[in-house]
């Protein structure tokens, strides 16, 4: 077994690895780049090695680099991860012949089936189902606007080395073929170093299920059952879960099958995934393999019991498999929500700055797991992937598994940027989410015009403002109490609030009972008991002797709560200062529509107007790129370029003005 190896990534998964490796007694080297020196990967590790600049084509993509630190270090072999060089042949290749294990599959493996164009062939001759399409490179947008009508529309547009939704669209027109192939191209080379682009026919109404698939030196491949990642938006998974709600045991067995019939073409050696698209009636086809530890790996680690990371190493370091098909158990179900750094209100633009508080919710063995690897206090950069953790759960079935999330996501803070697990709260609500009944255009569908927390029902809306008002009563209480007022002068806290919800007004009366306060709210007593103390950003209690676990903030006499997808700001006032609130003037906002803001921090790559330009609703004006993806600004109405005034390559703040319009 390995005595040293190195960590050739970042982040969260960075922090398994070097889990694993410590628990295994093997001791772990970490490269970083200059914008990750104080990162929670980089203390994680027994040694550490700074190889460049905060770009990745600078840090985490030069190969030389990373061979360097091998040798300085000692590391006799290198984990690379997913994403960055994990599925890059030459780098598997120049690491064998400097006599450094690669813990992943051999380079021929990587080369063939990492490159989806080559994979797609072997897939055929393994004789894996395949969908329609054009399986060598294209040279311009003009080729691939004639192929995808020859094809038929809706195609899918991908990278060639692609992966994680990077340089992938989906086109249902001539134009938007030609526009996706450009962006996915630059997505491409900017994310791969490789902008070879393919099309094929897109499925609709698809389901994305894909096999996990580890296989030894010895011969021996095994599939570790499937991984359902049909909720998706822009094609980058947002849930993940094991088993899928859709497979019955006759096409699991067909798809695993196959797809260890691809990994033994190749003679695959470590963990890989074969992703399928599955259509309504269970038939399904291969999309490509990723030569690589998948992102959503936890749900299979959860419902087999097994640590791919571990297996990983033992096949690196030539073990055989332990195990064979029929011993690998399928154990219960689990659930994976990705926690990005993105603002579901403001169309999942990315989100960068500190985090002041991030608190996630407390582990529980078998049941609740956070990976992870950032902390409070840390910076969530512009420079890479927005995913800041995982969190999955498991249950005995699906319902205890959402079950489990859902109180997972409520007792998940996190403050000082924004995060999408609001929406994904919202999504473990979803009533066709619960009953399994979905495909790749779930969110798509369900969410046309983007997300607000409005469009969530809340089941028991009288939460809110029974809280609210047992929150400001125990906030009116201390204030009473450290006034100061003299003996016989005690300031007198009373009973009646009045309670606002946007527009709607609710008359309470909040009485302290035991454990909490009594609120009454039109004719029925809520009791609410809660051990909250000031300054806690969870409110853990009871409604009517119902759990619950809600997110506090307090601005003034505004609280901002959080539940169950639902957020609610909610002003509770005396009944004087509610009569005076209402005579009020209204602020209006100031019209900023003359103006292109930019919509997050990022880089400006690209200025598409010129002054004086008359421009139409829905035409290209900018482009921005953040964490690793562009970002293509439209003009919302028609009009006329008057001011320039940002220029290509700067680095913008959020609302930075681009573009003035007369």
């Amino acid at each position: 077994m390995f005595k040293k190896i190195l960590i050739a990534n970042r982040g969260e998964i960075a922090c398994r690895i070097i889990k694993t490796a410590h628990k295994m007694g093997i001791r772990t080297v970490a490269v970083y780049s200059e914008a990750d020196r104080d990162s929670l990967f980089v203390e994680m590790a027994d040694e550490g090695v700074c190889i460049g600049p905060a770009a990745s084509k600078e840090s985490y993509l030069v190969i030389d680099k990373i061979i360097a630190a091998c040798k300085k270090t000692g590391a006799e072999a290198v984990h690379p991860g997913y994403g960055f060089l994990s599925e890059n042949a030459e780098f598997s290749r120049r690491l064998e012949e400097e006599g450094i294990v690669f813990i992943g599959p051999k380079h021929y493996s990587v080369g063939q089936m990492g490159d989806k164009i080559a994979s797609k062939k072997l897939a055929k001759e393994a004789k894996v189902n395949t969908i329609p399409g054009y399986a060598d490179a294209i040279d311009t947008a003009e080729q691939a606007v004639e192929i995808a009508k020859a094809i038929g529309y809706p195609v899918m547009i991908k990278a060639s080395a692609g992966g994680g939704g990077k340089g992938l669209r989906v086109a249902f027109n001539d134009q938007e073929c030609f526009e996706g192939f450009t962006s996915c191209r630059n997505e491409a080379r900017t994310a791969f170093g490789d902008d070879r682009i393919l099309i094929e026919k897109y499925v609709l109404e698809p389901r994305h299920i894909e096999i996990q698939v580890l296989g030894d030196a010895h011969g021996n491949v095994v599939y570790l059952h499937e991984r359902e990642c049909s909720i998706q938006r822009r094609h980058q998974k947002v849930i993940e879960e094991a088993p899928s709600p859709f497979l019955d045991p006759a096409t699991r067995k067909a798809m695993g099958e196959q797809a260890v019939a691809l990994a033994k073409a190749v003679n695959y050696q470590s963990a890989g995934t074969v992703e399928f698209v599955v259509g309504a009636d269970r038939s399904f086809y291969f999309l490509e393999m990723n030569t690589r530890l998948q992102v959503e790996h936890p749900v299979t680690e959860m419902i087999t019991g097994l640590d791919l990371v571990e297996q990983m190493i033992r096949v690196a370091a030539g073990e055989k498999l332990s195990f064979s098909q029929e011993d690998i158990p399928l154990k219960g179900w689990a659930m994976e929500c990705r926690i990005n750094a993105e603002d579901p209100f403001r169309g999942f633009l990315p989100s960068t700055g500190r985090l002041v508080k991030f608190q996630p919710p407390a582990g529980v063995d078998g049941q609740v797991r956070v990976d992870t690897g950032v902390y409070e206090g840390g910076e969530i950069s512009m420079f890479y992937d927005s995913m800041i953790a995982k969190l999955i759960t498991h249950g005995a079935n699906r319902d205890q598994a959402i079950e489990r999330m859902r109180d997972a996501l409520n007792a998940f803070v996190i403050r000082g940027i924004s995060s999408n697990i609001p929406f994904q709260a919202a999504l473990m609500q979803h009533p066709r989410f619960v009953s399994g009944n979905f495909n790749t255009g779930f969110i798509a569908e369900e969410y046309p015009k983007g997300f607000d927390a409005s469009m969530v029902p809340h089941d028991d809306p009288a939460l809110f403002i029974a809280a609210a008002a047992a929150l400001h009563r125990r906030f009116e209480d201390r204030d009473a109490q450290i006034s100061g007022q003299m003996p016989g002068h005690e300031r007198v806290v009373g009973d009646k609030y009045t309670v606002m919800r946007g527009d709607e007004r609710s008359l309470v009366t909040v009485v302290p009972a035991p454990g909490g306060y009594d609120v009454k709210l039109g004719g029925e007593t809520f009791a609410v008991r809660t051990d909250w103390k000031f300054g806690d950003t969870l409110m853990n209690g009871t409604l009517n002797g119902k759990p619950f676990t809600i997110q506090v903030a307090r601005t003034g006499l505004r609280y901002r709560l959080s539940h169950n997808g639902t957020q609610a700001v909610l002003l509770v006032m005396s009944a004087r200062w509610a009569e005076l609130q209402a005579l009020m003037p209204t602020k209006v906002p100031p019209d900023l529509s003359r103006f292109l803001l930019s919509p997050m921090p990022g880089l400006l790559r690209e200025i598409a107007v010129r002054e004086g330009q008359e421009v139409k609703a829905g035409e290209k004006l900018a482009v921005i790129e953040a964490m690793k993806m562009e970002n293509v600004l439209k003009a919302e109405q028609d009009g006329k370029v008057k001011k320039i005034v940002a220029t290509a390559g700067a680095s913008l703040a959020v609302d930075e003005v681009i573009v003035e319009f007369e």
